[in-house]
């Protein structure tokens, strides 16, 4: 943490420069350029606009977290979530409100339940497969410069990596607009088709815990097994040979 609060001083505040190399040219107050100190993963830890903290970097720079991407700086990962719940496109508001007049004790074994479910084409959420965008940062590469060309600029910035953390500096130039070419890079979810074409399980209209034809004496016929005289004698007489 301390580390975290070292570098947002260095980067945020105003950066003295050495003697020999003389005033700076920028900092990070400037209006000019963006400065960001972001993980590995792309998450703002520090930046001028408090609002923009704990944000990925991709929803306010997509143009250059496209460059980034491109030379290998950052790479996609996929997550996947096999037990999500998403809403069915053609579910409306009002398909659950004739569940709300009933008893919900006695919803089980209650004769509306089988009125309810034809009423109720359709369920507002159903099992779904799910895959979550993430990105991580290549260690090898330490530091680098390029530049977005835009439709009338050219987006400068520069990254580097802070040493001996999973911290990066990311300085961007602030003038150049490139939202019209570039849109942002969001980790929103998606939802996967394999899930579309299945059939949503639903609970039967009624429960089966009776057959007419089913004979209840057959179950629990273990409990009146009873000692063979004759298995038991067999197995005396051979354990007294083997005994000699």
């Amino acid at each position: 943490m301390r580390q975290v609060d070292r570098a947002g001083e260095q980067s945020i505040g105003t950066e003295q420069c050495s003697r020999v190399d003389g005033a700076c040219p920028l900092d990070c107050e400037s209006l000019a350029i963006n400065c960001y100190l972001i993980d590995s993963n792309g998450f703002i830890l520090v930046t001028r606009d408090k609002k923009e903290v704990g944000k990925f970097l991709g929803e306010l720079e997509g143009a250059v977290m496209t460059q980034l991407l491109r030379m290998g700086m950052f790479k996609r990962v996929s997550l996947y979530d096999y037990q999500a719940m998403c809403k069915n496109p053609h579910a409306h508001a009002s398909s659950a409100r004739p569940l709300l007049s009933f008893n919900i004790c006695g919803l089980w074994h209650s004769d509306n339940l089988a009125d309810a479910h034809k009423h109720k084409k359709v369920e507002l959420l159903q099992p779904c497969d799910t895959e979550y965008p993430s990105f991580v940062y290549e260690p090898s590469i330490k530091e680098t410069n390029s530049y977005v060309q835009c439709a009338r600029c050219q987006k400068m910035f520069v990254l580097q990596q802070i040493a001996n953390s999973n911290l990066i500096m990311v300085v961007i130039q602030a003038d150049c607009d490139c939202s019209r070419k570039y849109s942002a890079i969001t980790l929103d979810p998606k939802e996967c088709d394999r899930m579309k074409s299945q059939k949503i399980r639903r609970r039967p209209d009624s429960c089966h815990a009776f057959h007419p034809e089913e004979n209840a004496k057959d179950c629990g016929g273990a409990s009146e097994i009873s000692l063979s005289l004759a298995l038991f004698l067999v197995s005396l007489a051979t354990s007294a040979l083997v005994s000699r």
